[in-house]
């Protein structure tokens, strides 16, 4: 396959780096550019950055009120499955995470009355897998901006890179 046909498959961003006399455009009258001068070939070789691959990307959504946690989780979902991204799990702890805290009614006496506040928080797990940077970073711009009043989401990412030079696979013998 030729040079000018990997160009035009490649993306817009690498596309806009080649010079502006350089079409890669194809009409249908006209034959398509078969050769491509070797400096912009280096050029444009040189400023391509390969898209990151996450092997995993788990969402931690916490909330106070266990509805609007479900509904939250369910537009994730749906989300994810129009952007045709894999969920592998999405699960909810049984019991809410509680904090209490006991005071007294009276600061300066009355020790026996006291009052006890509790606070819970409420927790919803997904897996996402075989994510490219692009589409992550997409997909995590759009629920973000959709978060609920009362709740909160940690992302954490699993990247996959390349094996270190340094590191030789070991010699059969």
């Amino acid at each position: 396959m030729n040079v000018a046909k990997r160009l035009f498959r490649l993306a817009p961003a690498i596309r806009s780096t080649v010079s502006p006399n350089f079409v890669a455009l194809r009409c249908l009258s006209t034959p398509p550019v078969t050769s491509v001068p070797s400096q912009i070939q280096d050029n444009v070789l040189s400023t391509i950055e390969l898209d990151k691959l996450y092997k995993r990307v788990e969402l931690e959504m916490r909330g106070i009120d266990p509805a609007v946690l479900l509904s939250y989780s369910w537009f994730c979902v749906a989300a994810a499955s129009h952007l045709g991204i894999e969920v592998t799990k999405n699960w909810a702890l049984r019991k809410a995470e509680k904090e209490r805290h006991t005071l007294l009614r009276c600061v300066h006496i009355y020790k026996k009355h006291k009052v006890q506040y509790e606070i819970r928080t409420y927790f919803r797990f997904i897996h996402l897998q075989r994510l490219t940077g692009s589409t992550c970073d997409t997909y995590l711009e759009y629920i973000q901006r959709n978060l609920p009043e009362g709740c909160a989401l940690k992302v954490t990412k699993i990247e996959c890179q390349k094996i270190p030079d340094h590191i030789t696979p070991p010699i059969a013998e």
